[in-house]
């Protein structure tokens, strides 16, 4: 499989391997194929944009992955002995944990609209690789030029120059929710390009300001006749002046006998230049699905209304994220077999809901109470060892079925 292969094998050789049974990796195509420092950083200077990109990014790479197995049974179960689990969990690849493999593929699908991992071996061997989505092209081979069987094809362009074809059943391929064709996503940046660029020269023009010291332009009147040369010489020396490279400690500007100088302000709130700035982001945040109070907008927000918006935040934005990935991950790393069984990947949104201590206490008390926890398992939610005979149903000897009430009386 060219560079894929060779990096595999490099990475599974143990240290006893022979040196010569492995074939080298330079640290070019490492990086390449990491996808490290393949975004541009234009974009990436707009603060808005930035922060949209680091909350969904840290919004999914903190939410455990986990495998489960759902049946009528034994109801949900956690998969820990499956050799896929630890893949998953905790080490897609002997070089990224899990934290930062998700959290890259979540920036390129956002950034490009499109995030692809290839998929090598399977149960324990398992490894997932990060592929730079602007290296990927995307074919459907409708003329069976690729192969028998009209899919998806994926073309990855590698740094040597050759190109390798991987089929779909060997790539997990994640998309924004718009598309053209129904194969491939629109990257945000695509669909807010005006927006986007207005925001990243209003950021340009507030540099400037700074650099400039705030001083605005300004025009200078004097009497004499100065030819071309001493004129620029004369208002280098001003400029100079004015932007504090000359002398900066103080705070006046000398002017010629027979000079007079004019600014020429242009005041911010004149033109709403913050309020446009703050419409512009906040077009900028809606688009990724981010909330206000997540850009540091607490404008029309309170301490309870940031607990309902991250509550809205995970119903209205992650929810669909996380279920195109769980679909993706189950239908491409499980065998049909596992499916029937109800096997299937998921991620544990529970952890972007946890109130204080109190109220968790409370949450679980009822809960135990209810006979919906058993004690082991609200012990093992809020960090507890588990107790001698805690894995068992309680409830409160009050409740009792419809049809039985009264017996305890001797009526019917």
């Amino acid at each position: 499989m060219g560079l894929f292969q060779r990096l595999v094998n490099k990475t599974s050789a143990g240290p006893s391997a022979p040196a010569g049974d492995v074939e080298q990796v330079t640290l070019s195509q490492l990086i390449d194929l990491l996808d490290m420092g393949g975004v541009p950083r234009n974009k990436l200077s707009e603060v808005t944009y930035f922060t949209c990109l680091r909350v969904l990014s840290e919004g999914i790479s903190k939410l455990p992955l986990k495998l489960i197995r759902s049946t009528p049974e034994r109801g949900v179960e956690e998969l820990r002995q499956d050799p896929l689990y630890q893949v998953l969990r905790y080490r897609p690849n002997p070089l990224q944990s899990a934290t930062y493999f998700w959290a890259d593929m979540e920036m390129s699908r956002n950034h490009y609209g499109n995030a692809y991992a290839a998929i090598f071996g399977s149960g324990a061997d398992t490894q997932l690789w990060h592929m730079r989505s602007d290296r990927v092209s995307v074919w459907f081979d409708d003329r069976h030029i690729l192969g028998k069987d009209s899919r998806v094809w994926y073309i990855w362009s590698a740094p040597d120059g050759k190109r390798y074809k991987l089929c779909q059943d060997e790539v997990l391929h994640f998309r924004t929710w718009l598309s053209l064709d129904g194969i491939t996503g629109l990257s945000v940046q695509d669909i807010l390009r005006g927006a986007l660029d207005g925001t990243m020269q209003s950021q340009q023009m507030l540099n400037s300001l700074y650099k400039n010291g705030f001083t605005a332009k300004a025009a200078v009147q004097y009497t004499g006749d100065l030819n071309s040369e001493a004129e620029q010489n004369f208002l280098r020396g001003l400029e100079a002046y004015a932007t504090g490279q000359m002398d900066a400690t103080k705070s006046f500007i000398p002017v010629p006998l027979g000079s007079r100088i004019e600014p020429l302000n242009i005041k911010l709130t004149d033109s709403q230049f913050i309020e446009i700035r703050r419409h512009s982001a906040l077009q900028i945040a809606a688009a990724f699905g981010v909330k206000p109070n997540q850009i540091n907008d607490y404008e029309k927000s309170s301490f309870a209304s940031s607990e309902a918006q991250q509550l809205a935040f995970l119903t209205d934005t992650l929810l669909w994220i996380l279920k195109g990935y769980e679909e993706e991950l189950s239908w491409k790393l499980l065998e049909p077999r596992q499916l029937r069984e109800g096997t299937a990947a998921q991620f544990n949104t529970a952890v972007l809901l946890r109130a204080d201590t109190r109220t968790q206490i409370e949450s679980m008390t009822e809960a135990v109470a209810n006979s919906i926890y058993m004690p082991n398992e609200a012990r093992a939610y809020l960090g507890m060892a588990a107790a001698p005979g805690g894995d068992r149903l309680i409830a409160n000897g009050n409740v009792i079925p419809l049809e039985d009430v009264g017996i305890q009386y001797g009526k019917e």
